[in-house]
């Protein structure tokens, strides 16, 4: 199955593609992680996202899409993948298209007002980049994992967030759009468990068709 996940920043994506890669056995792939590894490397693509992001300038659509074209070409995708985060924007979709046909586009739904209140109480680990949030129970500020201290984005702030809020809203009808009777929608106002419920019954039967 060959699966896009939708939805901003906060509303749950990372969780929900862990739950599908546990039970469907296909790889995650978030663009971001995709181009920060691509960047560390010495290949001819990796120097050019390199010197976008060192400029703190956005990878463009057609950079971003040769690294996904690469990712997607390695064997452990042969039966399908999760697009995390990518096609962000019409333009990403179509040239997604060009490249393999999507089954699924999973929308995921959420207040804007929650996921401010998630977004502004989460805090990353610099060392293993685990995610934490200040709401959760057991939370002391150092990593449940690493046990490195934790720390909130730039971009993880009110301000940031509402901006980051309003690029997602522009951009997600026309994606919505695009995809049309492809695009399942689920709420994730719930427990990551219950929000997982319905997409994991849907993913059974479009598998068994």
């Amino acid at each position: 199955m060959k699966i896009v996940l939708l939805g901003a920043a906060g509303s749950g994506k990372g969780t929900l593609a862990k739950q599908i890669v546990k039970d469907f056995n296909i790889p995650q792939l978030s663009a971001g992680d995709l181009l920060r590894e691509v960047a560390k490397s010495d290949s001819e693509l990796g120097k050019k996202v390199g010197q976008f992001q060192a400029k703190g300038l956005l990878v463009p659509d057609e950079v971003t899409f040769q690294v996904l074209k690469s990712r997607l070409s390695e064997s452990d995708c042969n039966k399908g993948f999760i697009l995390d985060g990518y096609p962000r924007t019409l333009n990403q979709a179509k040239l997604l298209e060009k490249l393999t046909e999507i089954d699924v586009v999973i929308s995921i739904e959420l207040d804007f007002d929650e996921i401010i209140k998630r977004l502004v109480s989460r805090r990353n680990c610099p060392s293993c980049g685990e995610i934490d949030n200040t709401n959760f129970e057991g939370y002391t500020g150092k990593c449940r994992k690493c046990n490195s201290p934790l720390f909130q984005r730039d971009d993880d702030k009110p301000e940031a967030i509402k901006s980051r809020l309003e690029v997602y809203k522009q951009n997600i009808t026309p994606l919505i759009n695009f995809y049309g009777d492809k695009v399942f929608k689920v709420s994730s106002a719930l427990s990551p468990e219950e929000t997982y419920k319905p997409v994991k019954l849907f993913l059974e039967r479009l598998k068994n068709e």
